[in-house]
C-alpha cells in the first residue's frame, strides 16, 4: 500500500485550502458559475441533474480500511440515500 510522505500531507493540504478559498470566493460573488467550473471539475465536485457528487481519487487503486470507513462515515453523515437503497 501506498505510503502518504509529508510532502504528500502538505501538497493535499494546500490543494484542500485552494479549493475551500475558490469557494469561498464563488460564494461571495467575486467569481462566476463558469468561472468556478474548472475549478470544481479538477477537485472531482460534478453536478448532476438532481444532485452533487464527489468524486473520491485513490492513490494507487488502494485504500486502507481506515481510510474506507472514513468514506463510509462521511457518505452516512452527509449524503441522503433513496429510501430504496435502505
Amino acid at each position: 500500500m501506498y505510503q502518504y510522505t509529508d510532502f504528500d500531507r502538505q501538497f493535499v493540504k494546500l490543494r484542500a485550502q485552494q479549493f475551500r478559498d475558490q469557494l469561498e470566493r464563488w460564494q461571495r460573488g467575486e467569481l462566476t458559475d463558469d468561472q468556478l467550473l474548472p475549478l470544481r471539475l479538477q477537485n472531482g465536485w460534478y453536478i448532476q441533474r438532481y444532485a452533487p457528487m464527489a468524486r473520491i481519487a485513490v492513490p494507487y487503486g488502494e485504500i486502507s480500511s481506515t481510510q474506507l470507513r472514513m468514506l463510509a462515515r462521511i457518505a452516512r453523515d452527509y449524503d441522503k440515500p433513496e429510501p430504496e437503497l435502505l
